[in-house]
């Protein structure tokens, strides 16, 4: 049985770490608020964006590299992760995902992939798994801006267009709420019909002239296009991450407050039961001397 001392020690330790548990909790909660926000003012240019590839495409007839299947030797996946843990199964899901993607799609067989990693979690642990990676991102800041994604994502779009990749994926945690984010697998590349699917609306813009002409047009848009869905991609991800962490830290620290109380619970019994041999003794020895 454990000594009313070291009790007390994992007593101190535990309240030690509830601390710092709960101060992480409001630190991922103010971060939370702030990432939401952004994702929240990306939306609309998102839209806008949308908005105007489906106005170019009313009326179809639109050949473009992007929106072109071909025959699929070689995929690229841009996993997201954190760059830091204590995020609950946040990395986990998003590394099982890939990985199990490798085994059942491509039989393990890494020349027919091309990854590229976002985040410090992701890397190491795929790194130390064997798994070769073409391109990473480490660092980037809690609420990234559109530069800290560009590069890579250009780096994608353009292993693409030159044919070094056949097809593009996207793997993140996609925001739903609070308590549920989702491991997403998403074709970036080639696009599918939903992503560029016409509306109703724009169907009377077929018959319009643009200038320069559509190809033109679709050419300088569709890879923006694309690089903001990375980057939408990446502000979900960022947003689950801070909501990961967040339900993670309140569950440490709810489990480290009950601890506290049963490791309490023991030491008063401990000490009740000490102070009563105590006086037991005590008694016993004052008895004797009569």
């Amino acid at each position: 049985m454990a000594s009313l001392r070291e009790i007390k020690g994992r007593i101190n330790s535990t309240e030690k770490m509830s601390q710092l548990t709960s101060a992480m909790n409001m630190v991922a909660n103010s971060k939370l608020g702030r990432s939401e926000q952004n994702t929240k003012n990306f939306r609309p240019y998102m839209d806008r964006m949308e908005e105007t590839i489906q106005a170019i495409g009313a009326g179809g007839n639109n050949v473009h590299p992007m929106l072109t299947a071909r025959p699929v030797k070689r995929v690229g996946y841009i996993v997201i992760s954190s760059d830091t843990g204590k995020a609950g199964p946040y990395n986990a899901n998003v590394i099982k995902a890939i990985t199990t993607e490798i085994n059942e799609r491509h039989n393990g067989n890494q020349d027919e992939i091309s990854l590229m990693v976002l985040g410090k979690m992701g890397y190491d642990v795929l790194r130390l798994r064997g798994y070769k990676i073409d391109d990473y991102r480490l660092g980037l800041p809690d609420q990234p801006s559109f530069s800290d994604v560009k590069k890579i994502a250009a780096a994608a779009i353009r292993q693409y267009e030159d044919e070094e990749i056949d097809e593009l994926h996207i793997i993140y945690n996609e925001f739903i709420s609070i308590l549920e984010q989702k491991v997403t697998v998403r074709q970036l590349l080639p696009m599918s019909e939903d992503d560029i699917e016409t509306k109703n609306e724009y169907t009377h813009l077929a018959s319009y002239e643009f200038e320069p002409d559509k190809e033109t047009i679709l050419k300088e848009l569709l890879p923006q296009y694309a690089e903001a869905i990375i980057y939408g991609a990446l502000l979900e991800a960022k947003t689950s991450e801070h909501a990961a962490r967040m339900t993670a830290m309140k569950a440490a620290t709810d489990n480290a407050n009950e601890l506290i109380g049963e490791l309490t619970l023991s030491y008063n019994r401990l000490r009740q039961a000490a102070i009563t041999q105590e006086i037991t003794e005590i008694v016993s020895g004052a008895q004797a001397q009569e």
